[in-house]
């Protein structure tokens, strides 16, 4: 059964690196797959050296029907069973390529939705698609509430999955890079500054002026690109850290492809979030034996088993992150047991071939329905 996947650009972002994780385990999982960008970026490279089939095409409007017409050769020429979308736009151009053939569309659900055309768009398609994936109860919840659009029976919830292979880092550590000393405790969130209310890096360092004062060898990182728009909100943190006299134990790296190298050097990971898909960074964490404090929003509580692996606090509530964060920092046996328990339970629901395991059963069973 032939699958060709359909993304946007080769940005370097959550949906880019689920799909490159997807395909580089492709062929070991027994899925034929195709994969087709509308635009560049800085991933390209690894697809191409991902073992799958890439076809690069470029997009010049936002419904480019010389698009639709290359998708629906593909589909032909190769007998696609199934076309798999992960963005809106890309969805629409994935359903007119299949109006006519014996494809299937299929929508992955990931995250905020800003963008008023994707809004527009997802109202066309969700009722039209063969299958709608959802990426937690979570935020498919906030579809229904915030966004006021309605599943029919057509929608099937699979946790996103992470190749723990691709994490694992050998070399020089992010302390050496920084200049700390080898025993210095590092916390920090791997999260890009978004103009949009998504990420809450604010909340974390309202919290550090305490956590600092209590841990003389405790240090900060932030990494993650600025959104254009989102300028004030980085400038702010900075601010911030510069008016409470504690720039020097916090380092604001920006855009960083080595995640690996971050989360190896890291005691706790911290994601602080107002409102997420399901939270790729934070599994990454725990597949690599990271302890988590997370806010307490609902994608969040599905990732940490309802909060038995790792530590929760309330949404923006710098005082009890700051406690929990403390309480870490002050229990190296507390910090172990909480990612030894937590790596089990992502290894067993959230890894690449758990998410490839329900991928594959649901291919199939829209394939055995085609005519």
């Amino acid at each position: 059964m032939k699958i060709l996947y359909l993304l946007d650009s080769m940005h370097r972002g959550g949906i880019e690196t689920l799909a490159l994780d997807i395909c580089r385990n492709a062929q070991a999982n027994d899925l034929d797959l195709t994969v087709a960008a509308t635009g560049g970026g800085e991933m390209e490279a690894g697809y191409r050296r991902s073992g799958v089939e890439f076809v690069r095409l470029n997009r010049r409007f936002p419904i480019d029907l010389a698009i639709v017409a290359k998708l629906k050769k593909i589909i032909r020429e190769r007998n696609v069973r199934i076309v798999h979308a992960y963005q809106p736009v890309e969805g629409v151009h994935a359903f007119l390529a299949c109006a006519g053939t014996n494809a299937k569309t299929v929508l992955s659900h990931q995250g905020f939705v800003a963008e008023k055309k994707n809004r527009l768009a997802l109202r066309f398609l969700l009722p039209r698609v063969a299958m709608n994936i959802v990426i937690s109860q979570g935020l498919r919840r906030w579809y229904e509430s915030e966004l006021n659009l309605k599943f029919s029976d057509n929608v099937k919830i699979i946790y996103n999955g992470v190749d723990e292979n691709r994490l694992a880092w050998t070399g020089e550590t992010l302390k050496q890079e920084l200049g700390l000393p080898p025993d210095a405790l590092l916390f920090g969130m791997i999260a890009n500054f978004y103009r949009d209310p998504r990420k809450d890096q604010m909340t974390i360092c309202k919290s550090l002026p305490r956590v600092f004062a209590e841990n003389d060898n405790s240090y900060s990182v932030f990494v993650g690109k600025v959104e254009p728009g989102a300028e004030h909100k980085f400038a702010e943190c900075v601010d911030f850290c510069r008016e409470n006299k504690i720039s020097k134990r916090v380092f604001f790296l920006g855009g960083r492809s080595d995640v690996p190298k971050i989360l190896d050097s890291l005691d706790i990971f911290v994601f602080s979030s107002i409102h997420e898909g399901l939270g790729i960074a934070a599994i990454e964490a725990m597949l690599t034996n990271v302890p988590c404090v997370l806010s307490d929003i609902e994608p969040f509580l599905e990732v940490s088993g309802g909060g038995k692996y790792a530590e929760i606090f309330p949404v923006q509530n710098a005082e009890i992150l700051g406690e929990k964060i403390i309480k870490l920092l002050q229990n190296e046996n507390l910090r172990g047991d909480l990612a030894k328990r937590a790596f089990g339970f992502a290894k067993q629901d959230f890894s690449i071939e758990a998410h490839l395991r329900e991928l594959k059963r649901l291919y199939n069973l829209l394939s055995n329905g085609l005519n």
